[in-house]
């Protein structure tokens, strides 16, 4: 009993002194037994995989899906208080939605650069082209332009060579004019209609140009005539010959011989009496056809 109420009688415990811990048990036999500190508190990321698993776990997501975005991430109902493991291997590998911004800027960047590089190249090759395309069309329009030229030429060398054909000349060497075209006198019914060349009888009479002869034969007060017809028509009359040199049908070349200067028909003394009349009609002034032709008697 004594020692019972020493027991009971027992200091109590200071008032300063800390509690008992709440938790603390009693035995079966009614003692109290001493209990150790309170275990510490829970933490806030107990239960969840180790860090090394984490970020593991957090490599495979991105290699084989992208980069692991908090948008994506799952989070548990009945724990609201916990990250899912995408949000923690966001958390500790710093892979997200950050990340995925990042890889895509990184592409883009890596396109824009590869299309700033291939822009130049482009743009060197449609200027190639162009120049190209640009060359052809010189080199197109000069070879028109020489082929042009060269048509230009030929016509005009045909032309030379024609004109020289057809170049007129004088009919008598040694001569001088004694009549013109127009005069009046009363050795010609009406006015005198040709140009007189007075020579020595038996002077040759050459062609002015190219023809036919039409016609060689006496002709009244034209006395020996012959008459050479152009290609435009124009005939040549031949007159006072003293001898013919040609026959009808022939055809001549300027200075083929004609015949020779004499006084057949009505003159004065031996001469070649020239008429030149466009189209087989009326004469013209055989001086001025003459002059035309290149041809200053």
């Amino acid at each position: 009993m004594g020692n019972h109420r020493a027991a009971r009688r027992a200091p109590r415990p200071d008032s300063s002194a800390p509690s008992a811990p709440s938790s603390a048990h009693r035995s079966s036999a009614g003692k109290r037994r001493a209990v150790t500190h309170a275990a510490p508190r829970t933490s806030l990321f107990r239960g969840l995989p180790s860090s090394s698993l984490l970020l593991g776990v957090a490599a495979l997501a991105v290699s084989a899906g992208g980069a692991i975005t908090m948008g994506e991430s799952t989070v548990l109902d009945s724990q609201p208080d916990q990250f899912s493991f995408a949000t923690q291997a966001s958390a500790l590998s710093g892979a997200g939605a950050v990340a995925s911004v990042g890889a895509d800027s990184a592409r883009g960047d890596q396109a824009s650069r590869s299309a700033a590089r291939s822009g130049p190249s482009a743009a060197n090759a449609d200027a190639a082209t162009a120049d190209v395309q640009l060359k052809a069309a010189v080199e197109q329009k000069a070879e028109e332009r020489t082929a042009a030229l060269s048509d230009l030429t030929q016509a005009a060398e045909k032309q030379a060579a024609k004109i020289k054909l057809n170049l007129w000349q004088l009919p008598v060497a040694g001569y001088h004019l004694t009549a013109t075209f127009g005069e009046y006198s009363g050795l010609w019914s009406h006015f005198h209609t040709g140009l007189d060349f007075a020579a020595p009888t038996g002077t040759p009479i050459h062609a002015i140009a190219n023809g036919v002869v039409t016609s060689a034969s006496y002709d009244g007060s034209y006395g020996n005539k012959t008459v050479v017809t152009l290609e435009d028509g124009t005939e040549l009359w031949y007159c006072h010959q003293n001898a013919f040199g040609v026959s009808v049908g022939e055809t001549v070349d300027a200075g083929a011989l004609i015949g020779y200067i004499g006084s057949t028909g009505n003159v004065t003394g031996p001469h070649l009496h020239l008429e030149v009349r466009p189209g087989a009609g009326d004469p013209v002034d055989p001086y001025a056809a003459l002059v035309a032709h290149g041809v200053t008697p």
